[in-house]
């Protein structure tokens, strides 16, 4: 078993995990609970009483948070020539076809997010098995598939995140960064849980929100009394 820290056991001091704080309180105790000298991003982690192995029971979808997360996102568009100069005007880090696709193959995936266009998923969709499990694989329901690839950069710029409920039933997503202050991360955990209840699945059945936590990149996870977490 591995051996808690001075200042993880100084952290989990300050507050009770038995209890379930109001989103305000959790938002407050993640501040006091970040022990590190770099400033943390801020998680959210949601349980939700679905079952992920169904597909009419699948959560997903994506939300640009109020405030952004705070990190620089590297964008990398696979598009053809006549939509590079969109991507590019748009902010795009990277963008091409082939040549990227070629890396891509050779390992590289150096990027947060990839943006695409439908006429070139049949290209792309061969590199399902390497960008999908770092989620990285674009989609149209989460509008990196789209032929207004402009849109879509500065979307992903300004703090699109995208999410999707794991194996287990979590969803996990950043909601910003320790360094925000209060108001900015409350703004941004509200946008991303009230479209993850817009999302529950008709099929859902019983509880849909069982748990919520927040916590910063290495500090404790704070539980949050869900009604809380919505307006």
């Amino acid at each position: 078993m591995a051996k808690i820290t001075k200042k993880r056991k100084e952290a989990l001091s300050k507050f009770d995990i038995n209890l379930e704080y109001s989103l305000e309180e959790a938002v407050e105790l993640v501040k006091k609970t970040s022990y590190v000298n770099f400033d943390e991003s801020v998680d959210i982690d949601v349980r939700l009483g679905v079952d992920p192995r169904k597909a009419d029971q699948m959560v997903r979808g994506s939300v640009t948070l109020p405030h952004g997360t705070g990190k620089v996102v590297r964008v990398l568009v696979l598009c053809t020539p006549d939509k590079e100069e969109e991507a590019k005007e748009a902010g795009a880090d990277y963008v091409g076809l082939d040549e990227y696709i070629t890396k891509i193959q050779g390992g590289w995936t150096d990027v947060d997010v990839v943006i695409t266009m439908p006429s070139v998923m049949g290209k792309v969709g061969k590199l399902g098995r390497i960008l999908g499990p770092r989620g990285l694989m674009p989609n149209p329901k989460t509008g990196t598939v789209t032929m207004n690839v402009g849109d879509a950069v500065r979307a992903a710029k300004a703090g699109k995140v995208d999410f999707r409920v794991d194996k287990t039933g979590i969803v996990h997503s950043t909601v910003g960064k320790v360094s925000f202050d209060n108001g900015k991360l409350l703004d941004n955990i509200h946008e991303i849980y009230n479209m993850i209840l817009k999302l529950k699945p008709a099929a859902a059945k019983g509880t849909y929100v069982k748990s919520l936590y927040i916590s910063s990149s290495m500090g404790p996870g704070i539980k949050v009394d869900p009604k809380t977490a919505s307006v």
